[in-house]
């Protein structure tokens, strides 16, 4: 069931950052002053933020239905596998993090290990892009506004 979650997750991210995608093109085109630039910025930048979080979705629904994989050769776990069999054979579940986006395995001995399942730049790519779209969000909002924007 939860591998349908993050795939109904990253379908619906897949829809805003396409819907996100096309406002800021269209902000882009419309734009002749700063505050116009700015906001297609931060509609391009939350985007982007949206697709790499969705991209990050998927590498993780395969994770887990890869560990809900019952069967032949289903034990271990399939992404704990990497670890080595030494280690893989310890394991005995696994937890999925969704902030930041991670799959792990947790061990008899009471310790726990991320796997590679998801790529390392998801988390960084997405909390630097979310990072830019709330600046030009909210330097975008506060130039509208008349008021000068924050002095850093």
């Amino acid at each position: 069931m939860l591998f349908f979650g993050l795939l109904l997750a990253a379908l619906g991210g897949a829809v805003v950052a396409t819907a996100l995608t096309v406002r800021g093109f269209r902000a882009v085109l419309r734009s002749k002053e700063r505050v116009g630039r700015l906001r297609a910025v931060a509609l391009l930048a939350g985007a982007a933020t949206v697709a790499v979080y969705a991209w990050g979705l998927l590498h993780l629904g395969y994770a887990v239905m890869q560990a809900e994989d019952g069967g032949a050769g289903s034990a271990p776990v399939g992404p704990c596998r990497e670890a080595g069999p030494q280690v893989a054979s310890l394991v005995i579940d696994y937890d999925v993090s969704l902030l930041p986006l991670r799959f792990e395995c947790r061990l008899s001995g009471g310790g726990t290990y991320v796997t590679s399942s998801v790529p390392g730049y998801v988390t960084p790519g997405t909390a630097g892009l979310g990072l830019v779209a709330a600046i030009c969000g909210v330097l975008a909002s506060t130039t509208a506004r008349g008021g000068r924007p924050p002095v850093a």
